[in-house]
């Protein structure tokens, strides 16, 4: 294999170390509603799941209704927060400027968001207008769906099984291998958790990287060993 086709970028807890901030918003949210969780086990369970999913998922758990007073506010909350404090991945920008070929952003964060994150980390223009929201597909295409990963591929006309994925979370990995695309783990961001890269392997990513420099390297090593999807 000469290389891949198309690189494919989750964005919050890859790029933007955003997942920690989240966690800290939605576990104080949950906790005072009755639902007490740490900010690790929320980074542990639910890293880079849609918050209205989140929600769904702990009432099939308890006995507790929290959408219908939680899902805005908290979106409103983490976007202040996100605003003010949301930063870079180290080793984002040496990374970027080493990979050839064509890439794009796929997440599960809105386009506003996303764009709002980019902006202010000095990254929009490293992938505009290649940047798309799951959210902007339909609320139930959601990772863990590959709907937003398949999407990213037809942009660009490329096949899958030639596009490789960089992901932080379990639900991302197993939307980019039901997609039929390979994927990297990556544990470097703030919300990582001792068993982190053990679970990223286990939902099917090939290997994992906890530096973002180490990137280009494994993506060339990767494009030379065709694996098996």
């Amino acid at each position: 294999m000469a290389g891949f086709d198309l690189t494919l970028f989750d964005c919050d807890g890859v790029l933007v170390d955003s997942e920690i901030i989240a966690a800290k918003v939605e576990s104080k949210l949950l906790t005072e509603a009755g639902y007490p969780i740490s900010v690790e086990e929320m980074g542990e369970r639910f890293a880079g799941m849609t918050w209205k999913n989140i929600l769904l998922s702990i009432e099939k758990e308890v006995d507790i209704p929290l959408s219908a007073s939680l899902l805005d506010k908290s979106e409103t909350l983490l976007d202040q927060k996100l605003t003010r404090e949301v930063k870079l991945v180290e080793g984002v920008i040496y990374a970027l400027s080493r990979l050839a070929g064509p890439r794009c952003i796929c997440s599960n964060s809105s386009l506003p968001r996303l764009e709002m994150m980019l902006t202010k980390v000095g990254l929009k223009d490293h992938f505009a207008p290649h940047i798309y929201s799951a959210k902007d597909l339909g609320a139930d295409r959601v990772k863990p769906k590959p709907d937003i990963y398949l999407h990213g591929a037809a942009q660009f006309n490329v096949q899958p099984r030639n596009c490789v994925v960089v992901e932080d979370s379990v639900h991302g990995v197993h939307a980019a291998r039901e997609a039929g695309m390979r994927v990297i783990g990556f544990t470097g961001a703030s919300h990582t958790y001792p068993s982190h890269a053990d679970k990223l392997t286990e939902a099917g990513a090939e290997t994992v990287i906890s530096r973002m420099v180490d990137l280009p390297a494994v993506i060339a090593a990767m494009a030379e060993w065709e694996g098996a999807l």
